[in-house]
């Protein structure tokens, strides 16, 4: 992803350093002027269920660079769907996390919505959807010579993947990702306008295959109505 178009420019990396000040990566987007969407396990340790101790979102993030170092972002409040208490893959139905930020970045960058549409619209070798992530694998700057950063330092992207399955309050995926895509959101371009219709979560085994997983936008509804 080395567009600094929208929708892609709405797309960021995340870097976070976890209550046991070790670092780690993942994937967010925007959805409001100063709103982050991404999964919950990118706020909270599953194993510790303890808290992040800062959150930067690097919006467009492309070999590394930023529009301008002015953009870069602050989580100063998070909400999360679960802290991962019942220790099972139940929890993951519920991975998503909106991290308020101290700049309205979105302003300049854009910002996607979503739509939670029923899993009988989704599912299908569509070839419908489009995911963005910063994966830790990729790209390899032996292979790609002028992404010089590194790797995670560019976004990957697979555009007409697909939703293959809901099982277990959860949809199955075949859109390409890694260790670090973790909260990027599965988006499509419906009637001229680009929306999230579901959010990237991990992968776990299904009937003796590895399959990557995501939210349903529905989970986010139900909290927003709650709230």
């Amino acid at each position: 992803m080395t567009s600094r178009d929208y929708p892609w420019s709405a797309i960021g990396k995340i870097e976070g350093i976890g209550a046991d000040g070790g670092g780690y990566s993942c994937t967010g987007t925007l959805i409001a002027e100063d709103v982050v969407l991404t999964n919950a396990h990118c706020v909270v340790n599953p194993e510790t269920r303890k808290v992040s101790q800062e959150l930067v979102f690097l919006p467009n993030l492309v070999n590394g660079v930023v529009k301008s170092k002015n953009d870069v972002a602050y989580a100063t409040n998070v909400y999360y769907g679960t802290d991962f208490k019942n220790g099972d893959l139940g929890d993951y139905a519920n991975d998503w996390a909106i991290l308020k930020l101290n700049k309205p970045i979105g302003k300049k960058y854009g910002y996607l919505g979503w739509k939670s549409l029923p899993s009988s619209t989704l599912v299908g070798d569509t070839k419908k959807f489009a995911l963005v992530g910063y994966s830790a694998d990729f790209p390899n700057p032996k292979i790609y010579e002028n992404l010089a950063a590194g790797e995670s330092m560019t976004a990957g992207v697979h555009l007409e993947c697909s939703i293959l399955r809901r099982q277990d309050n959860l949809l199955y995926h075949n859109c390409d990702t890694n260790h670090g895509a973790s909260g990027g959101a599965i988006i499509s371009n419906i009637n001229g306008k680009y929306y999230i219709l579901a959010l990237h979560s991990g992968s776990n085994e299904v009937n003796g295959l590895l399959l990557n997983r995501a939210v349903e936008m529905s989970r986010l509804d139900e909290w927003l109505q709650g709230n």
